[in-house]
């Protein structure tokens, strides 16, 4: 419980910083001492105030004017003292000010919200994820700019239908770079950054209560595409005339071969090769994007693609491992390449991370803890999104077995009847 406290009020002005012989008026609130002083943005001739009274002397109507605002002002705080009192809030000569002057209970906006979040967590985040939410960004400026017809919106303005209409067009909208709309879980994706943002604002106390309580995201569960073992060897047997394409082939099958993501092939250097337990080398690196660590006994595909760029002219310079290439042209050339070997799939470099949990690791027997591990996931609920399309693959696999056995009983069975005859 608060102590008694001492209030008081008074309006005063500097004379010493008169200009034109006019100076400002301040109010003092004084709460056991201490002051807090506030600007009322108000003016007045240093003669005509009575600073005994503070007021204005006088019945000229400026002087009239100025003292029935000070006594609105005097109102005001008082109220605002009596609300402190009334909630039992801690009382001071700073919140009486940031009650008077609504600072206690600002009102912040979804944008503001927006770039408070992408500015805190730019330490934090990884480039490409911080990229996605300024993506969800530019979205939410064109949902309030289209649909809601303003440029911004308070938080306390979010509710389920906000939600609900914010879905809607990001399912219907064309963006200008892809021609078409967006797929259930980009959607889902979008909302989900909002989500987050939005839940830190309540965390914050911005916000009084979660627009999201209600709603719930339906996420399409898609596999994981991936290259079986002999579209995996086509590439890895195709040879390229071309520099640019024999250099993205060799970092894709060293993808396959290690797991490793895009940016965390991008950055390995001669001090992530280490000596592992077993006397081997050993790749050991964090990953970017979840940092955590992961060390990965480097499979012999994976050592000679090393060797083939130690001394490389570009990794000479950049002293990686690899030759830098931007993960979009590396994207564009990996379609060449699919097309060039007769690959049907929408080739991707994440692919191969796919292809090593999958054909190289999983299909050959490595249990799911250990492919967990080397993947770097920090939960195996993740990794277990392999495991079954492991097990659709083993289905597909013994529904051919089926066939087989089928046709041979059919044969067999066959030749007993001819036999009879």
């Amino acid at each position: 419980m608060q102590s008694q406290t001492t209030f008081s009020l008074s309006f005063w002005i500097s004379a010493t910083r008169a200009k034109n012989n006019q100076v400002s008026v301040y109010a003092r609130i004084t709460v056991n001492g201490k002051r807090a002083n506030i600007s009322l943005k108000r003016k007045v001739t240093v003669s005509e105030w009575d600073s005994n009274k503070g007021r204005a002397r006088g019945n000229k109507q400026e002087s009239r004017l100025l003292n029935r605002y000070l006594d609105l002002v005097k109102n005001r705080i008082y109220e605002a003292h009596d609300q402190l009192v009334k909630e039992k809030t801690f009382i001071c000569s700073q919140s009486i000010k940031a009650r008077f002057l609504g600072e206690d209970n600002q009102e912040y906006s979804l944008l503001t919200l927006v770039d408070y979040h992408n500015t805190q967590m730019s330490e934090s985040l990884t480039y490409g994820t911080l990229k996605n939410y300024f993506t969800t960004q530019k979205y939410i400026k064109l949902f309030l700019t289209k649909k809601r017809k303003t440029q911004d919106v308070y938080l306390s303005q979010l509710t389920f239908r906000f939600l609900v209409d914010f879905e809607k067009f990001l399912r219907l909208y064309v963006p200008e770079d892809h021609q078409k709309k967006m797929e259930n879980n980009t959607v889902m994706k979008h909302i989900q950054r909002l989500r987050k943002m939005v839940t830190l604002a309540y965390k914050m106390e911005w916000i009084d209560k979660d627009p999201f309580v209600k709603f719930k995201p339906t996420y399409i569960k898609n596999e994981r595409e991936f290259l079986r073992e002999d579209e995996l060897q086509t590439i890895i047997e195709k040879e390229f005339e071309i520099e640019r394409l024999t250099l993205v082939k060799d970092l894709f099958v060293f993808s396959c071969y290690t797991g490793l993501s895009y940016i965390d092939v991008m950055k390995l250097n001669e001090d992530n090769i280490v000596i592992g337990i077993d006397g081997g080398r050993w790749i050991i690196t964090n990953r970017q994007k979840t940092h955590s660590k992961v060390k990965i006994p480097i499979l012999p595909v994976a050592e000679e693609l090393i060797a083939k760029y130690k001394g490389h002219l570009k990794t000479e310079k950049t002293k990686t491992l690899f030759p830098n290439i931007s993960n979009q042209k590396l994207n564009s050339y990996l379609k060449e390449i699919a097309d060039l070997c007769s690959i049907k799939k929408n080739l991707t470099f994440h692919i191969a991370r796919h292809t090593f949990a999958t054909t190289v690791t999983l299909s050959n027997g490595v249990p799911i803890e250990t492919v967990s591990k080397l993947l770097g996931h920090t939960k195996i609920a993740t990794t277990q999104i392999y495991a079954r399309v492991i097990e659709r693959k083993v289905s597909d696999d013994m529904q051919l077995l089926k066939v087989k056995i089928n046709k041979k009983n059919s044969e067999s069975n066959f030749k007993e009847r001819g036999k009879c005859y």
